[in-house]
């Protein structure tokens, strides 16, 4: 397999983008939005088959799963892409040099973003609309698991751009294997940036792999701490609303840090009404043996912290202080998103100072870890580095800049 005529249509098309102005681009976001909800039964018929291969008790079959509701929400995510300001064109620097010069620092895009993802296909359509709305051509690689869905959903794409006399290769889908993810990662020259989507493993490998910049994230292992100053009634609902809302996805709960003072108090219940399989340490497991169905509790390996379960499964960590609490985190978490559920303000704050981690609640579950959540319109990633963009990745992250120099014929001595 050799992609490089691929890539090279992709960075002729990309040059194209620069030509559209935002009314237009909006306008095509917003023709695509209309496509989804037209035509959800083609994408959907696609999803089937997509999902027919996967078992239904796999964990990320909730992720493969495309409904009309999810179809509904991903137009009105691509209508509000399309609402928002354009992120091209802003000035963040302007100056005049004491030799006439006059220097300009403006936002422009990358150029073309290459976008790695497993079993999601709603990123096909959120990648698009960020992308298209920034001025960036991408290349897809999805897994095997979306292909067909992947496949329907970039053809319908393609048949608005085509519509708008856009060069549909401004939105290209590589095959779903190895070979073209390691042709991806060597497009030096083609591909201006690569972002992975998905588990540790696939981050893993990308970065270690690439020969192309690559902004790392996806890969959550998340950690809530409830204090020994937490309420119990916000904490029982941060938690299950952390740990159950979707287990499948990044923002998920991984593990309950609880102090030892708090520890009688253990709120199961609502966990116990979701199945939750609980790894818990020795005293949290003393305290839950033959109160927590045995088939639902295990002691707590090494393994269990640090783990990112994306399944109904859950850790439990007794701490004797706040310090405690902010070391298991310092060793186990993977700079995603955090949590303290506290009435007491100076804990909050020495917590939210000291956590190393791209999200850091108080009194609120993680899993509003989200581009649309925080206001973005969408996401193609949440970052867990940071050098450059950290946390919900949308427009403004998209985007880098250049300087525009003018003079009047000044020479430099």
């Amino acid at each position: 397999m050799n992609l490089t005529d691929t890539f090279k249509r992709v960075k002729v098309a990309s040059k194209s983008l620069a030509l559209l102005s935002d009314t237009q681009r909006n306008e095509i976001l917003n023709a695509v939005a209309d496509a989804i909800v037209d035509y959800k039964e083609r994408i959907l018929v696609a999803n089937e088959k997509d999902l027919a291969k996967m078992d239904i008790k796999n964990p990320l079959y909730d992720r493969l799963q495309l409904t009309e509701k999810r179809l509904d929400d991903i137009a009105a995510d691509m209508r509000n892409v399309a609402s928002l300001p354009t992120p091209l064109g802003h000035i963040t620097k302007e100056k005049k040099l004491p030799n006439g010069l006059r220097l300009c620092r403006v936002s422009a895009p990358f150029g073309v973003i290459g976008m790695i993802y497993e079993a999601r296909p709603n990123v096909t359509f959120d990648v698009f609309s960020l992308c298209f709305k920034s001025g960036n051509a991408c290349v897809l690689k999805g897994g095997s698991d979306a292909d067909l869905s992947n496949q329907e959903s970039v053809k319908l794409i393609h048949e608005v751009l085509k519509r708008f006399n856009v060069n549909p290769d401004v939105v290209t889908l590589l095959p779903a294997t190895h070979e073209a993810t390691g042709e991806m990662l060597n497009a030096v020259g083609y591909i201006d940036l690569c972002i992975p989507r998905g588990g540790r493993r696939l981050i893993d490998f990308v970065r270690d792999t690439a020969r192309i910049p690559v902004i790392e994230t996806g890969a959550g292992v998340v950690n809530a701490y409830f204090d020994e100053d937490g309420d119990l009634e916000m904490g029982k609902a941060i938690i299950c609303n952390a740990k159950t809302r979707r287990v499948s996805v990044c923002n998920a709960l991984d593990c309950l840090i609880i102090h030892e003072k708090r520890l009688g108090e253990l709120f199961v219940k609502p966990l116990l009404d979701h199945k939750v399989t609980i790894y818990a340490d020795a005293p949290a497991y003393q305290l839950l043996n033959g109160h927590y169905p045995d088939i639902l509790l295990r002691p707590a390996t090494a393994d269990s912290f640090g783990t990112e379960f994306m399944d109904y499964k859950m850790a439990i960590k007794t701490v004797t202080s706040l310090e405690e609490a902010l070391a298991h985190i310092d060793q186990y978490g993977s700079g995603h998103s955090e949590a303290i559920i506290t009435q007491n303000e100076e804990n909050a704050r020495i917590f939210q100072q000291q956590v190393d981690a791209a999200c850091v609640y108080w009194n609120a579950p993680t899993s509003f870890t989200d581009g649309a959540q925080f206001g973005l319109g969408a996401e193609i990633g949440i970052s867990t580095q940071k050098l450059g963009p950290r946390g919900p990745m949308a427009l403004e992250e998209i985007t880098t800049y250049k300087w525009l120099i003018e003079g009047e014929g000044q020479t430099r001595p």
